[in-house]
C-alpha cells in the first residue's frame, strides 16, 4: 500500500503542515473523488475486511465502497501522514425515526486542537471536519453539529429547511476494524439492511448535484 498512490486517487499533494485545514481538504478531496457505492453488495461479491483488499479496489481500481472500506482506507491514510486518529462506531438513524443495526457505521475520530469526526463513508454528509464540541458547520448540503448525548456519545445532526435531525449517534470510544465483522457481513447480506435494497452510487453532494460523476 502507498499513501502517495492512494493522495493522487484523491488528486491531493503530500505537504508538511498537519493541521485542519489540510484535513477537511483531504476529507473533501476524497468525498469528491471517491464514490460511496454498494455495487459489490448488489451483485453478491463478498466484501471481507481486508486493508490490502480495499486499497486494490478503491486506489488501483478507482471503485468506491461503503463505510468500512472507504473509513478503513482513510483512517490507514491519515494514520500514514501522522494524524491521531482512531476508528469509531456510530448507530445510524433512519427517516422513520427507527435506528438501524446498533454500532453498524464505521467513522473515524481525529485529534487535533480537540476531538473531530471525520467521515468519508456515510454519502451525502458534511464535506469538513466536525468538532464535536457543539460548533455547527455550513456545507452545501446544511448545517451540521455534534450533540453530546452522555460521555462518549454524540448525535451527528443536520439542519435542513430549519429543522435538526439526527443522522447518526457516535460512540468516540476506539475500535479496530476487525470489531466490524459482524456488521459488515449484516449489511452486506441481511434483507433488512439499506445496502441490499437497492443500487447506490454517489460522490459528494455538490459534485452529484452538478452532474460531474467521471
Amino acid at each position: 500500500m502507498d499513501k502517495d498512490k492512494y493522495l493522487q486517487r484523491i488528486a491531493c499533494e503530500r505537504v508538511s503542515q498537519s493541521g485542519i485545514a489540510y484535513l477537511n481538504h483531504l476529507q473533501r478531496q476524497h468525498m469528491l473523488h471517491v464514490p460511496f457505492e454498494n455495487l459489490d453488495v448488489m451483485h453478491h461479491v463478498p466484501i471481507a475486511l481486508d486493508m490490502e483488499k480495499f486499497y486494490e479496489k478503491v486506489v488501483l481500481h478507482h471503485r468506491g465502497g461503503f463505510c468500512y472500506e472507504l473509513n478503513g482506507l482513510f483512517h490507514w491514510l491519515l494514520q500514514q501522514l501522522g494524524f491521531i486518529s482512531n476508528l469509531v462506531s456510530a448507530t445510524v438513524s433512519r427517516p422513520d425515526g427507527s435506528w438501524a443495526k446498533s454500532g453498524s457505521h464505521a467513522c473515524i475520530i481525529v485529534e487535533l486542537d480537540q476531538a473531530y469526526i471525520a467521515d468519508v463513508g456515510f454519502g451525502d454528509s458534511a464535506r469538513n471536519l466536525l468538532p464535536i464540541d457543539g460548533t455547527r458547520i455550513e456545507d452545501v448540503s446544511g448545517v451540521y453539529r455534534a450533540d453530546k448525548i452522555k460521555d462518549h456519545i454524540y448525535d451527528v445532526q443536520r439542519k435542513k429547511e430549519g429543522e435538526w435531525t439526527v443522522l447518526y449517534r457516535v460512540n468516540t470510544t476506539p475500535c479496530k476494524l476487525m470489531d466490524f465483522t459482524e456488521a459488515c457481513q449484516y449489511n452486506q447480506t441481511s434483507p433488512h439492511s439499506h445496502f441490499t435494497q437497492k443500487r447506490d452510487r454517489h460522490y459528494c453532494y455538490e459534485k452529484w448535484k452538478n452532474n460531474i460523476v467521471r
